[in-house]
């Protein structure tokens, strides 16, 4: 690869599956599902979340989705992220059940992004996210192009970190009131993975298989 790097949106878009988990690009006609799914979800996702102006169902009304389509459309097209909708495949449809965005995205020497994730309740401790969260990154490694991923989380969001946890990710810092969750500064658990890490065990997502197929 040059100094330059690779095309400014290299990998998409693109969807990627495995089992009845799909990751796909999101849709306009997303609107009422997302809605839906974030509006039931209000006492599960919220203290996680960063801190916005207005009500939590303004914030996640379909037409609050459309502004947030246009602004994952356009960190799409430059190449900033890989905001994918984390679906299940079912006989007669797409259930769309969380969000994953492989965000912030720097090329040329670094190479890098942070991973971002959320999972409807209802679905949560079935592996959905684990698989989406590995899907994502291989892809990010293969065509997207990187070398590195991290994950923010807070300290007491075990369930998320749990997440990273089996997936082999590395604990490696601790930021100090790094962001604004919930009404005040929070601080975060830094993760992270580089594209070495995996290589020899052919991607993330062959090593969640192994660790699932171990605790089985």
């Amino acid at each position: 690869m040059s100094l330059f790097g690779p095309p400014r949106a290299p990998g998409w878009p693109v969807e990627l599956a495995d089992g009845p988990v799909l990751l796909r690009p999101y849709r306009r006609s997303d609107a009422t599902a997302w809605s839906e799914v974030r509006r039931a979800n209000r006492a599960w996702l919220a203290p996680w979340e960063s801190s916005l102006p207005g009500g939590w169902d303004e914030l996640n009304s379909p037409a609050a989705f459309r502004w947030v389509h246009r602004d994952q459309r356009r960190s799409a097209r430059e190449g900033e992220g890989m905001p994918f909708a984390v679906c299940l495949r079912e006989a007669n449809r797409d259930r769309l059940v969380g969000h994953i965005n492989v965000g912030s995205i720097v090329r040329r020497a670094l190479c890098s992004g942070y991973v971002g994730y959320w999972v409807d309740a209802r679905v949560a401790g079935q592996g959905v996210i684990p698989t989406a969260l590995a899907l994502a990154v291989d892809h990010a490694f293969g065509p997207g192009g990187l070398h590195r991923v991290e994950v923010n989380i807070r300290p007491e969001n075990r369930p998320s970190r749990r997440v990273v946890e089996k997936l082999g990710f590395r604990e490696e810092a601790y930021h100090v009131r790094y962001m604004h969750i919930d009404g005040a500064w929070r601080d975060h658990i830094g993760y992270a993975m580089t594209s070495e890490e995996i290589a020899a065990e052919g991607g993330l997502l062959a090593r969640w298989h192994r660790v699932r197929a171990a605790t089985r």
